[in-house]
């Protein structure tokens, strides 16, 4: 029973991943305005981010490097959490500081995930 568990929830997490993925490419410009001010090419990084959602899902339902799929996502996300929401949220914005809270438990998710998977 827990390994089938676990596979719904994999593909769940996986699946929706590669959502947010897709949803980079349909809303670049509006999620441009998230990437940090130091950073060039803005648009660039939203892509590069879909791609990065898009191959990391593929890799956890095929179980193709999935594990080392999932550890890096948990770093990306983890990253975005610290450099794009941390800020915001220190300064008490509501919408930042769920938003950090979401990636971290997304990350903690992936890392969890990674340790399930054998590649």
């Amino acid at each position: 029973m827990g390994t089938i568990i676990s596979k719904i929830g994999k593909f769940i997490y996986a699946i929706l991943m590669g959502l947010f993925g897709i949803f980079h490419f349909g809303n670049a410009d509006s999620m441009k305005g998230m990437v940090p001010n130091y950073f060039p090419a803005p648009i660039f990084w939203v892509y590069l981010t879909g791609v990065a959602l898009i191959l990391a899902a593929i890799a956890i339902i095929i179980n193709k490097k999935g594990r080392l799929a999932a550890i890096l996502l948990g770093v990306m996300l983890i990253i975005f959490a610290l450099t794009i929401h941390l800020p915001g949220a220190a300064e008490g914005n509501q919408v930042s500081s769920s938003m950090f809270l979401k990636d971290l438990a997304l990350a903690g998710a992936a890392f969890a995930i990674s340790g399930a998977l054998r590649d």
